[in-house]
């Protein structure tokens, strides 16, 4: 296991947030407004004219209360309340906002960035760079909401992922292009399954991984960076001239620290980056998801601060068409496929919590 203590922490935030250039969508119309109110991490927008769209992302700016560096908040639209009231989630700490501050809409949703140049970074939920290796060389982004692929687009595969775990091929072995999860308890070994999963996988057959990191341990994420670099699966920068060129697995992080909004889009982000190798570079690509129930639980955390009547054991009543979103994204389409293998924390062992 890698000593965290002796190496720097590759999840630090960086000292300037520069947001990603969102790109304006066709047509929309780009609104300024100010904030209302602040509540934990939801934020109230006024505007006076043209309203942004549901799922839109606002910018303004903050100033990070421990370093005292502005950066870029970002602001999600969750709902539209009235009299030119917007409801937002903020993706990053809300401390040091005020009312009346200025905020802009982007005109689209969160956009990331895409392609090779992500490969061997960490990134967090809005596509910046948290590894202080300098910004990411890239010119292309997606949005991290889309729709799933049509059913014309779709195809099936019934080939065999040869993992090189012996009793995962034997007994239970995974699907080419298929959708795995690996259920347990806390401290029951999902994580390090995971870890072992992508060395193997990426030295067996060279392809793309994405690794979200959804609302598990800063340690683990640390950690599982280091060992990428030692089992030569990614490129260390700092003996690379800065450059990450050769490296195999993108990891974006939200972890358990982050706010609500950060952990709830986190498994987006990186599926928008797997996409992305799927559909225009027709790769093969590995998503690994660590961990799914925290993508709920955000949810859930997200759900209460909007004022939703909760449903079953406190979960939130969009559970199952927000799990759907996601889950539909990842499949294999005539171009390419993505296999996803996302570990599933089992709340105090009970596997007939919903």
């Amino acid at each position: 296991m890698t000593d965290t203590v002796a190496k720097k922490p590759a999840a630090k935030k960086p000292a300037v947030k520069k947001a990603p250039a969102a790109a304006t969508a066709p047509g929309s119309i780009v609104a300024t407004g100010k904030i209302a109110q602040v509540i934990g991490a939801v934020v109230d927008v006024e505007f006076t004219g043209h309203l942004p769209a549901i799922l839109n992302a606002l910018n303004t700016q903050n100033v990070d209360q421990k370093t005292g560096e502005p950066f870029t908040l970002v602001l999600e639209v969750a709902q539209h309340l009235g009299e030119n009231m917007v409801r937002t989630i903020a993706m990053d700490t809300t401390e040091g906002l005020t009312r009346g501050q200025p905020v802009i809409d982007t005109g689209s949703s969160i956009q990331t960035p895409v392609g090779p140049g992500v490969l061997g970074r960490i990134m967090n939920v809005v596509g910046q760079p948290i590894d202080e290796a300098g910004p990411i060389q890239t010119t292309q982004y997606r949005p991290i909401h889309r729709e799933a692929p049509t059913f014309e687009e779709q195809t099936n595969s019934s080939e065999i992922l040869v993992t090189g775990i012996k009793v995962i091929d034997l007994i239970c072995p995974y699907t080419k292009g298929g959708k795995t999860g690996l259920f347990g308890g806390a401290g029951v070994g999902k994580t390090v399954t995971m870890q072992e999963l992508i060395n193997n996988i990426a030295k067996a057959y060279g392809g793309y991984s994405v690794l979200a990191g959804v609302g598990e341990r800063t340690r683990e994420g640390n950690d599982l960076y280091h060992e990428m670099i030692e089992s030569n699966v990614n490129v260390d920068p700092t003996k690379n001239g800065g450059s990450t060129e050769g490296s195999k697995c993108a990891l974006v992080y939200g972890q358990m620290n982050e706010p609500p909004g950060a952990r709830a889009r986190v498994a987006l982000t990186g599926l928008a980056q797997a996409e992305y190798f799927r559909d225009e570079e027709g790769k093969d690509v590995l998503l690994f998801v660590d961990n799914i129930f925290r993508f709920t639980q955000a949810g859930s955390e997200m759900s209460a601060l909007l004022g939703r009547i909760p449903s079953a054991v406190g979960y939130q009543p969009t559970l199952a068409t927000e799990m759907g979103n996601l889950q539909e994204r990842i499949t294999s389409t005539k171009k390419g496929s993505i296999t996803s293998i996302q570990a599933i924390y089992v709340p105090a062992d009970d596997l007939t919590d919903p």
